[in-house]
């Protein structure tokens, strides 16, 4: 299984941006699918951004459409999350996970079509 690690997040004025990295390790061909999600406490984790490694569609949560950008580098090892116009309600773990299989819009964001996560970034937006 793919080995994921996350960093960038930290605690931002509402309106501001950030963007967290997802790095991936010891994964060979098994990472078809990236995501992002993110859990606020007392709330389940929640699909953000997907993204097809091969193909390069990308699928988004209507509450971040025109705010965030999931993207990854040249060499596939590392997969972003762009986040601008952030809003407090942006606030909660952001975890990175990978999928092995071909993901589409309807399957995207159910927890149990990934067998990997990384540790998860704290991201805080205050008002």
């Amino acid at each position: 299984q793919a080995q994921l690690v996350e960093s960038g997040g930290n605690s931002v004025p509402a309106g501001g941006s950030l963007r967290l990295s997802c790095a991936a390790s010891r994964d060979g061909n098994r990472r078809y699918f990236m995501a992002w999600f993110r859990q606020a406490p007392g709330k389940e984790r929640e699909g953000v951004a997907g993204l097809y490694r091969v193909g390069g569609r990308t699928y988004y949560a209507d509450s971040v459409k025109g705010r965030f950008t999931i993207s990854q580098d040249n060499a596939k090892t590392t997969t972003y999350l762009q986040m601008d116009t952030l809003e407090p309600e942006d606030s909660g773990m952001y975890y990175c996970a990978s999928a092995p299989t071909v993901l589409t819009g309807t399957t995207w964001r159910r927890l149990s079509e990934y067998t990997s996560w990384g540790q998860g970034t704290q991201v805080s937006v205050s008002s």
